[in-house]
């Protein structure tokens, strides 16, 4: 679905395909424990999101390069511009590098090879945004921060990920504390597996801007009247939450009943190499099982536009709203 749309919700690791992978270990002489692309391609099957993240994490040792990095990056672009995504605000998580023997600097500048361009090759403006793994220290994290300074140039914003469970929003206080003090925007995964009460967490003690997932803040009337109240905008992942067992089907994922209460949903890809579908395949996918309106799909595009992190170029999310408005389904 070609809507136009930014996505907000996308990790670049997660992006990587059994072919790239393939072309990369051949590259960087790393062997993989799998006969092909097709063997790799039926690994993706996960029966939840720790068996996810384990291979995730496995099949990241072929990324060892500023051109690995550039390369990822490209591939990505170029499927998101085909499926409609004009603006993409892209997460990466360095200490999933770091703890590799891969520098700071290997990272963000090999990324920012494609996304210096992107606008010029892909038609995509973008934007970085470093996350932190919450099944790390704190302690780690701050160190993360810090080795990122050098190249806050290329960082807009801190993001928290990886698995929620048992690692609340409130043991990085002090990390998002020194990040908001460095001008950096703030969103974090929350209420995907862990509980509503995370949600409140990330907004009143990491003082986020958005709510990475928030799913489950439906089981707290309380919380949604806040949301709605403040336009917090949730990044929603559909194809993902089936593909983890958040929901057991897209036709019971409640972002209909989440529009009609007056969230402000967006709908991203997450990992899309992993989950089976970008950003125009999960509107698509939406519209199916869902049976959205065109009218309910223009406001999730409007959302999408709505949410980024656009405020120093509001021409550029003017011209990007037009577009949206324009669209001819």
């Amino acid at each position: 679905m070609s809507l136009p749309k930014a996505e907000l919700h996308l990790h670049i690791e997660g992006t990587l395909e059994p072919e790239l992978a393939f072309e990369l270990a051949a590259r960087n002489g790393v062997e993989l424990p799998y006969a092909d692309t097709d063997s790799l391609r039926t690994a993706y099957q996960f029966e939840d999101l720790q068996s996810f993240l384990n291979l995730y994490y496995e099949l990241m040792a072929v990324l060892r390069t500023e051109r690995d990095f550039e390369d990822l990056a490209n591939a990505y672009l170029a499927r998101a511009a085909a499926q409609g995504v004009r603006h993409a605000e892209i997460f990466f998580d360095p200490q999933a590098h770091l703890a590799r023997g891969v520098e700071m600097g290997t990272v963000v500048e090999g990324l920012w090879r494609a996304l210096g361009s992107s606008a010029r090759n892909h038609g995509v403006s973008t934007q970085l945004i470093m996350c932190f793994l919450r099944d790390e220290s704190a302690e780690s994290a701050l160190e993360t921060l810090d080795a990122a300074k050098p190249y806050l140039d290329r960082i807009v914003g801190v993001g928290l990920d990886s698995a929620e469970v048992g690692h609340p929003p409130v043991k990085f206080r002090e990390v998002y504390e020194a990040a908001a003090a460095l001008g950096l925007r703030r969103v974090a995964h929350a209420g995907e597996e862990g509980p509503p009460e995370y949600i409140v967490e990330a907004l009143d003690v990491l003082g986020v801007e958005r709510i990475d997932h928030g799913l489950r803040c439906v089981e707290s009337p309380e919380l949604v009247a806040r949301l709605v109240r403040d336009r917090v905008p949730l990044t929603l992942c559909p194809l993902s939450n089936v593909r983890l067992r958040t929901v057991d089907v897209l036709g019971d994922h409640p972002l209909p009943a989440m529009l009609d209460a007056g969230l402000m949903c967006t709908v991203n890809s997450d990992d899309p190499a992993y989950f089976g579908g970008y950003a125009g395949d999960n509107f698509e996918a939406v519209q199916q099982a869902l049976g959205l309106s065109e009218e309910r799909l223009r406001e999730l595009a409007r959302n999408s536009f709505l949410a980024s992190f656009l405020e120093h170029d509001e021409e550029l999310r003017a011209r990007y709203l037009a577009e949206v408005d324009a669209y001819e389904f």
